[in-house]
């Protein structure tokens, strides 16, 4: 039977559909195949998914964030800058921004937009591509789990040519079904915008905004938003202070966007495309930022810290505890503005004052022509220990001659100045001569009452000057360590009324005697009271002091009182010859002022996790290791050095004596190679050291390099700024005096006080009534 052409055609047609039905069945059963295989990595060939829990905790890298008292973030720990940031912290600019630019159907798709990935597949085959078919839930998948990268999810397929990226793209899709099904779309957007990687060092939109803008993600402006969502597509590409021009054409592309999807008018384009790229820029870094010595001191302390909680030592970079510490970032501020307005001073009368006179690290002793000579190989000394040498000695197999031919090399090198950085052409060996020339200095405030550490300045430059010189640098604290020599005296029976000679004393020690000097070098063979002798730092006073008292006794009040370091039991301690850091010197001082309790100081409050869950507290020691009447002895001996004739008596220029009471001593060591001041105020002590970095640097003479003209200005500097700042609870006062303590002039005793009596001296009780404080 002969068919017709409608039949014959009817039959190819069926045929042909039903081969399609076929290959669409079939097709579908293998693409659900190859999706459970990819899934659960058949045979090990395609590697590994994120699993469940990969997928509700996604491993994420944040900074640990360092916090002040006052709830500023004053610093990070990171592989990566990232701060997280909730979705309710964002600007409705950056989500417009995002969604017109990176997927506007973001609210409607489940993960995968086939809209958009069929017009992908269409652009690969007729060579015109329109934008990308990644979703934001895609992208995020991408950024969590790094499939691209990370060798954990790859498989021996992915070496196959032209399987690969079918194989990423599929597992994307998948983890981003997954995601979709896990979390709100704000959770999605939220956590998209958390691990972006912004240029210049920043991870996040939070520090994206904080680097570009000095703002929060909620204080962005459109343009500014339009920058940061401009530079997803390539942050290196779009980074805006190293590409203005190509910044300002993609932010304007994403206005373009906005328009287009309706998230502003027209009229609002073309206005927004004609503004300028303004930047405030400042990107983080560990050599910025305040309190950098604090911050460095502090990761190593916080490592050891979150071992003892289970944690491993590098989790601080990356799983975004955050520590609470005691640091004011107002009081970290104008410590660090006083020291460094007193060390601009500093830094250009020690200029002065070596100029003509060669270079300052000379032998005490002159020629005999009278010219100072400089110490024999000094520089050299100090090139040898350089990293440059060594890599010198290493590469030239230690030829002596090659390695100071290059060290004497000029070369391009930016270098420190107090007018700035500036680039310049010096050797390594005239860097190393640049940088020994600079004086350095440290401060630190503590609030006696619960040892709480408010401000820490540990050099003049973090960036080119690491050196700790608050916990980690220790010198001899010349006279600032006479309270302690003054306290063992009180509190073993000696009188503030008792009066000394200030007359040549000599002390037998082995192999000869001890006989000290004044600073001046001249003895007034005065009788003075305590307080006059302590207020004007006299040396033969603590000299007498200690030979009744003995070493041993004066080392072990020293160590009750809070210093930590090793002292030479020797009588020359009486002058501060052992060195000691700023550090344990301020936690002695602050027993003074805590009414004779040692106060262990203290710099963290809490730590915890990202979460905000409390991994960690920590509470002030405190303990009594004086009485309350031997504290304040020595604090009314200490005011002694604010009064007329005392060294400290210039605090006076500063205003912070007018209706305040000040307890001080300054500190001078031999050849003034440090300058010391310590300040005890009735709720707030700091104190502060400077001087060169090796002690043959320094000052030649006492009017330029005792304490109280070197360190006493940052001193008096700082409490200035802190009185004039409202807002702080430190304020002018009075120290408590104990009711059972009374004064008369220089004296302060208890009723039924004791005279301490030896063969050459002898004691009378005033017989004139006791006076309150408020009366002198």
């Amino acid at each position: 039977m002969k068919l017709s052409l409608p039949e014959l055609a009817t039959g190819k047609y069926q045929n042909i559909i039903g081969k399609i039905w076929k290959f669409t069945k079939y097709g579908t059963i293998a693409f659900i195949i190859y999706l459970i295989a990819v899934t659960f990595n058949f045979f090990w060939l395609f590697g590994k998914m994120p699993s469940s829990d990969d997928i509700d905790n996604p491993n994420s890298e944040i900074a640990s964030e360092v916090i002040s008292s006052d709830g500023k973030v004053i610093g990070k720990f990171a592989y990566e800058n990232r701060s997280p940031i909730d979705f309710n912290e964002l600007s409705p600019n950056i989500v417009n921004a995002l969604i017109a630019t990176e997927d506007v159907r973001f609210t409607v798709h489940s993960g995968i937009d086939a809209r958009s990935t069929l017009r992908v597949i269409m652009g690969v085959f007729t060579g015109q591509r329109k934008g990308g078919g990644s979703t934001i839930s895609q992208q995020l998948a991408k950024n969590l789990f790094k499939l691209r990268e990370d060798d954990f999810y790859k498989g021996p397929l992915y070496y196959v040519p032209g399987v690969r990226q079918l194989l990423i793209k599929t597992k994307e899709w998948i983890t981003a079904i997954k995601l979709e099904r896990r979390y709100t779309k704000q959770e999605i957007m939220e956590k998209y915008l958390n691990t972006i990687e912004f240029s210049s060092g920043a991870f996040g939109i939070k520090s994206a905004a904080k680097t570009y803008f000095k703002k929060s993600p909620s204080e962005l402006n459109p343009e500014e938003a339009a920058i940061l969502v401009g530079m997803i597509q390539n942050p290196s590409r779009f980074n805006p202070k190293l590409h203005p021009v190509a910044a300002k054409t993609r932010r304007n592309i994403v206005f373009d966007q906005m328009v287009k999807y309706n998230k502003i008018s027209l009229e609002q384009g073309e206005m927004l495309k004609e503004k300028p790229v303004v930047l405030n820029y400042s990107p983080e870094s560990h050599n910025s930022g305040p309190a950098p010595y604090f911050r460095q001191f502090l990761k190593d302390w916080l490592k050891a810290e979150i071992v003892k909680e289970g944690y491993d030592a590098n989790d601080i970079y990356t799983k975004g505890f955050k520590v609470y510490t005691t640091i004011d970032s107002h009081m970290q501020a104008y410590a660090e503005e006083a020291l460094v307005e007193n060390m601009k001073d500093q830094q250009k009368k020690f200029y002065a004052h070596w100029k003509g006179k060669g270079r300052p690290w000379v032998l005490e002793s002159k020629s005999k022509e009278g010219k100072y000579v400089e110490i024999p190989n000094f520089i050299e000394n100090i090139a040898k220990t350089s990293g440059r040498y060594r890599e010198l000695k290493e590469a030239y197999d230690g030829d002596v001659d090659k390695i100071w031919r290059e060290m004497n090399k000029p070369t391009k090198m930016r270098v420190f100045t107090w007018q700035g950085e500036r680039d310049t052409v010096l050797s390594s060996m005239d860097s190393i001569r640049h940088y020994k020339y600079f004086l350095h200095s440290s401060f630190m405030a503590m609030d006696p009452r619960n040892g709480q550490i408010k401000a820490w300045v540990g050099g003049i430059n973090y960036k080119y000057f690491k050196y700790d010189h608050v916990f980690q640098g220790k010198r001899q604290p010349g006279s600032t360590f006479k309270p302690f020599v003054y306290v063992t005296a009180i509190d073993n029976g000696f009188s503030t009324c008792e009066q000394v000679i200030d007359q040549p004393i000599t002390i037998p020690i082995p192999g000869g005697s001890w006989t000290p000097k004044n600073s001046d070098g001249v003895y007034s063979y005065r009788s003075l009271t305590l307080r006059q002798a302590l207020g004007q730092s006299i040396n033969t006073v603590s000299a007498y002091l200690i030979n009744q008292f003995k070493a041993s006794n004066v080392i072990k009040y020293a160590h009750k009182l809070g210093i930590k370091s090793d002292l030479p039991e020797v009588p020359a301690i009486c002058l501060g010859i052992g060195d000691v850091s700023l550090y344990e010197l301020m936690s002695g001082y602050c027993v003074f002022a805590n009414q004779g309790k040692y106060t262990e100081p203290i710099f963290v409050t809490r730590i915890e996790d990202k979460n905000g869950e409390i991994i960690k507290e920590y509470y002030s020691d405190s303990k009594e290791v004086i009485s309350q009447e031997t504290a304040y002895k020595m604090i009314h001996l200490m005011r002694g050095a604010t009064q007329p004739g005392g060294t400290a008596a210039g605090l006076g220029r500063y205003g912070v004596l007018d209706g305040n009471e000040i307890a001080a001593k300054t500190g001078t060591t031999s050849n003034f190679s440090d300058g010391w001041f310590m300040g005890i105020s009735p709720t707030l002590v700091a104190g502060g050291w400077t001087g060169g970095d090796d002690p043959t640097i320094h000052f030649r003479d006492i009017n330029l390099g005792q304490g109280a003209r070197l360190s006493m200005p940052t001193w008096g500097g700082f409490f200035q700024k802190v009185y004039a700042d409202k807002t702080l609870e430190y304020k002018k006062g009075s120290f408590l005096k104990p009711s059972t303590v009374s004064v008369s002039g220089d004296c302060v005793f208890t009723a039924g006080e004791g005279a301490y009596i030896d063969s050459t001296q002898k004691y009378t009780p005033p017989t004139a009534k006791p006076v309150e404080d408020d009366q002198l």
